[in-house]
């Protein structure tokens, strides 16, 4: 029997279910590391267990959605606290190679598999855009769980994602609208110029404005002032990412660089901060497992096609994003080619668009689900092994 955390289903069984995600999460998490994997792929496949396809003691719901979408914010609000805007802009150029090339290579090779396999022109297009998304908060845990967020990998992972959620914005959207038989190219290029202008703004101006108000925060009346304006500040940008039309992740992301500079000597603020990260971000991890359904895969051809997608998925943004980054060695590009490959949420959201508009079926959207969730799964393991040797201990506060 389902525990769907919904609100008509009352406090118990919201609470049942949360219960039942968190706890699922941490024994897979503790068991994943002593078994020396990534506790991520633990807490991934903790959600595939209890949810619909295995076991079916919870049901993804609105409040487990809303709960996994609060998690990854928070999540890239803490990577952003540790990424200051100079340490980007000085990879830039690459970040910018890796995010373009781990587009179009990713979305032409998508594309013409699904051709090739007898898919119409629309659902093929529906399919490569999955294939363009790119979920940083999984790279980004693992990353900040070795330590290693301050590499250069790391950087440019982190400066592509921002770029490459930008131009899958644009390319979702003109899919979009070419499966309603319209494309507003006005209505497009102002969600891009907006999309651009917000994060130039952000990291220029609103970086060096935060960092010259830090001690007049700090000086407020109210008890912990500096980490709840950075609440503020993680919510409002997030909000406003949203209206803009970029993922709300990018908007916690740069509200947290823009703090970087100011937090960098308030041990507190990210001790805080891990909190409340260790709370909410399994509940994101549990939900991406939670959304595989496994049945749809009893079909042969759906189970080849999903196989065949997931391998094309993976060899892409290795490929593309590692051409991006050839200047740090191969060694750094298979490492930032990688750090690129998990599709995550993002490409479970493209599955559901598709679907809601009726231009893919429930076969395709079960493939684009499994796709998503294997390369969330797959990436974690290799990125520890490609960065085997430079991983250091975390540093903790007291």
């Amino acid at each position: 029997m389902f525990l769907t955390a919904t609100p008509q289903s009352g406090h118990l069984d919201v609470l049942a279910a949360l219960f039942l995600m968190w706890a699922a999460a941490k024994l897979m998490a503790e068991l994943f590391e002593r078994l020396r994997q990534p506790s991520v792929v633990g807490e991934i496949l903790a959600g595939v267990l209890i949810g619909p396809s295995v076991l079916a003691l919870v049901a993804p719901s609105e409040i487990t959605s809303t709960l996994a979408e609060v998690g990854v914010i928070f999540l890239l609000f803490s990577v952003g606290l540790e990424t200051k805007p100079h340490d980007i802009f000085r990879v830039g150029k690459n970040a910018a190679f890796v995010a373009i090339l781990g587009v179009v290579v990713p979305f032409i090779a998508g594309f013409l598999l699904m051709r090739a396999w007898g898919s119409t022109n629309i659902e093929s297009l529906f399919i490569g855009t999955a294939m363009v998304a790119t979920s940083v908060g999984i790279t980004a845990r693992v990353l900040g769980q070795m330590g290693l967020i301050d590499t250069d990998a790391s950087r440019i992972i982190l400066g592509a994602a921002i770029i490459d959620d930008i131009l899958g914005l644009f390319i979702l959207a003109i899919v979009a609208s070419a499966a309603e038989g319209r494309i507003d190219y006005v209505e497009l290029m102002l969600t891009a110029a907006m999309a651009v202008g917000f994060t130039l703004f952000v990291a220029f101006v609103g970086a060096p404005a935060v960092t010259k108000m830090a001690p007049r925060i700090e000086n407020l009346a109210l008890e912990n002032s500096f980490f709840v304006f950075g609440m503020i500040l993680c919510l409002g940008l997030s909000v406003a990412a949203s209206y803009i039309g970029v993922a709300a992740i990018i908007g916690a992301f740069l509200a947290g660089m823009a703090l970087a500079e100011a937090s960098e000597d308030k041990p507190r603020m990210h001790r805080q901060m891990a909190g409340v990260t260790e709370f909410l971000v399994p509940f994101f991890l549990v939900g991406i497992g939670m959304q595989l359904k496994l049945e749809v895969f009893r079909d042969p051809t759906v189970l080849v096609l999903t196989i065949l997608v997931t391998l094309v998925a993976v060899a892409t943004k290795l490929l593309g994003g590692g051409l991006g980054a050839l200047s740090l060695g191969w060694r750094g590009a298979a490492q930032v080619g990688m750090g690129m490959v998990p599709r995550g949420e993002v490409g479970v959201v493209v599955a559901q668009i598709g679907l809601g508009l009726s231009v893919i079926n429930d076969s395709l959207f079960g493939v684009v689900l499994f796709m998503a969730v294997a390369t969330t799964l797959i990436s974690p393991p290799l990125l520890k092994l490609l960065f085997a040797g430079e991983a250091r201990p975390v540093e903790t506060t007291t």
